[in-house]
């Protein structure tokens, strides 16, 4: 019971962080400048941090990673935000600072294997930074309600893939990587998502300025089969590494990238479907 209190407690503090940075972008970008880049600083530590002990990376290059995932943010929206054809052309210089950086201060590291050390780095920016801040790309291109409508499918499959999947789930979707993962949770997720855009699309058509249904009900479909994949290519790399969270930081829920693991798929997902599928609305 405590478990479960814990759980809704930190789930709604999650929820309640992405909701208000996003409605509050129309006014200052502010909270929306500090909730994902902390997202990005502690999902990057968590994900450097697995691994073997003997393979640990020091103090100054966790830092210098977890800097560079917020420069790689940073980077995106100076991109799609700077005003003038010279501030969006500085959008490069954190991307470039932090690779010069980091492969020159592994030089002076001769105890570490240099090549699994940088993995893990660009493990990091290609795997939690990058997708992130791409979520800058998407808000340049539609409505900053529409992000938030994404992140609502997220939860929204999360909640029907797992309800269904405990009362009903009996085949396994990939056993060798998820075991309690099942096709009846997919499918559950898939029909709370696509049940979602119907009603959000009739009910709060101006709230989040949808383009039209169509585009609304694929969103949902994109985002759901994605998070599917997020949340497998998650569990791939914990089991690699024999753990079963990523971290601690949330309690109930384990670490950050327990929480965002389908959103690091779905981002990108996402962007292209909005970009390639729909190019009407750009």
């Amino acid at each position: 019971m405590i478990n479960f209190i814990q759980r809704i407690f930190s789930g709604a503090i999650y929820i309640a962080l992405i909701v208000s940075s996003i409605l509050l972008l129309d006014n200052s970008p502010v909270m929306y400048l500090l909730v994902f880049p902390l997202f990005i600083i502690v999902g990057v530590a968590e994900l450097i941090g697995m691994g073997r002990k003997e393979d640990s990376q020091s103090w100054l290059v966790n830092v210098i990673d977890m800097l560079g995932g917020v420069g790689v943010f940073m980077a995106f929206y100076m991109l799609y935000e700077g005003e003038t054809t010279q501030s969006r052309a500085l959008w490069l210089l954190p991307l470039a600072a932090y690779l010069l950086l980091r492969c020159i201060v592994q030089l002076y590291r001769p105890k570490q294997n240099a090549l699994h050390s940088l993995e893990r780095s660009f493990l990091a920016m290609g795997y939690v930074a990058l997708p992130v801040s791409l979520l800058n790309c998407i808000m340049s291109i539609t409505a900053p309600r529409l992000l938030l409508g994404m992140f609502i499918f997220i939860w929204l499959y999360d909640t029907g893939a797992y309800c269904v999947g405990m009362l009903l789930g009996k085949h396994r979707l990939f056993e060798r990587i998820s075991p309690k993962k099942s096709w009846e949770g997919v499918i559950g997720g898939v029909v709370a998502c696509i049940a979602g855009a119907y009603a959000s699309f009739y009910w709060f058509d101006e709230f989040f300025q949808v383009p039209d249904l169509t585009t609304w009900i694929g969103l949902s479909v994109v985002v759901a089969v994605f998070a599917t994949f997020g949340d497998l290519v998650e569990s791939l790399i914990k089991r690699s590494v024999g753990v079963k969270d990523s971290g601690s930081i949330i309690p109930g829920h384990g670490g950050v990238l327990d929480r965002i693991d389908s959103l690091l798929l779905v981002a990108p997902a996402v962007l292209i479907y909005l970009m390639l599928v729909v190019p009407a609305i750009h």
